[in-house]
């Protein structure tokens, strides 16, 4: 058990983002404006939902809670994502009207992989993208609710990007290498992760941001952090460290259980309250200014 509770990427995460500070600088700031934009479109703050899937009805409610966070990030006019599902399901979530990116599972059924996207770019979703941290599991490759996974190489996932309009977008990015690779294959945009630990002593997505920025630099790929983000401090230090965007995950959860559409919507605009916050004591008056000069390493 001790073992276990060492090597959990989950536990490393969290301790890696609170020892991170955050200096003050009052003279001459101005309240903060959360303002961002992605693929064109503004949204009111860089906060997004998670990619979640197999998410059914919470407390008897009519709608699934994929459904549920969906119109929430539509009323908070946020950029949503969704996970694993069918296109039946997909087509609800589009009807929300939120500007969803779709994330495919590396499916060992290409056909499965190409027809999701072709249903997504149809539907009206805002981006498509894989999900390429579920491509290995213990036994091999990984299987997810009786679905088999396979590789991905560099030829799959460039024809993917070259088969939709849409900005295409990968997640579970977690080194320099899939970065750049990424951004050679024609992505707009990726997701530093490490999909809620799923290999033991994963690095922190935070440590490996600076690097990553630095290595996409004018290379027009936007950088979206994720894992543990559950503050608006959380938020603005994935900001300061090199990302355009942070995700909340199950920090989402229990507000999504209890309250549904509003709870959510309470949930996000504390976060984004709080960021506000903390990027005006910091000085920064919008997203694109923030960096990492009010940051301290204890």
């Amino acid at each position: 058990m001790e073992y276990t509770t060492l090597s959990d990427a989950n536990i490393i995460t969290r301790k890696y983002m609170d020892s991170i500070l955050i200096e003050s600088r009052y003279i001459d700031s101005v309240a903060a404006n959360l303002t961002t934009e992605f693929f064109g479109e503004k949204f009111s703050c860089p906060v997004m939902t998670p990619a979640f899937s197999h998410l059914m009805q919470y407390a008897g409610r009519e709608l699934t809670g994929l459904e549920e966070y969906s119109v929430a990030a539509k009323e908070c006019n946020i950029l949503n994502f969704c996970g694993m599902m069918e296109n039946d399901l997909f087509q609800k979530i589009v009807d929300t009207g939120a500007k969803t990116v779709r994330i495919v599972k590396p499916y060992a059924d290409n056909g499965k992989v190409r027809d999701q996207f072709a249903y997504a770019e149809a539907a009206g979703a805002f981006a498509v993208g894989m999900d390429i941290d579920h491509i290995f599991g213990s036994n091999g490759y990984d299987n997810v609710i009786g679905e088999d996974m396979t590789f991905q190489t560099s030829d799959m996932i460039r024809s993917y990007v070259e088969s939709t309009k849409l900005p295409f977008v990968i997640k579970g990015v977690l080194s320099v290498a899939d970065a750049v690779k990424s951004a050679e294959l024609g992505a707009k945009a990726i997701i530093v992760s490490h999909h809620h630990g799923r290999v033991p002593y994963a690095v922190p997505p935070m440590i490996v941001l600076p690097d990553i920025k630095k290595a996409l630099a004018g290379k027009d790929v936007k950088i979206i952090v994720d894992c543990g983000i559950a503050s608006g401090a959380d938020v603005f230090k994935a900001l300061a460290l090199g990302a355009d965007g942070a995700a909340v995950g199950r920090s989402m959860l229990p507000s999504l259980e209890k309250e549904g559409i509003e709870g959510v919507k309470k949930f996000i605009a504390k976060i984004a309250s709080e960021l506000r916050f903390i990027m005006s004591s910091a000085g920064f008056a919008k997203v694109s200014d923030v960096d990492d000069s009010m940051l301290r390493f204890k």
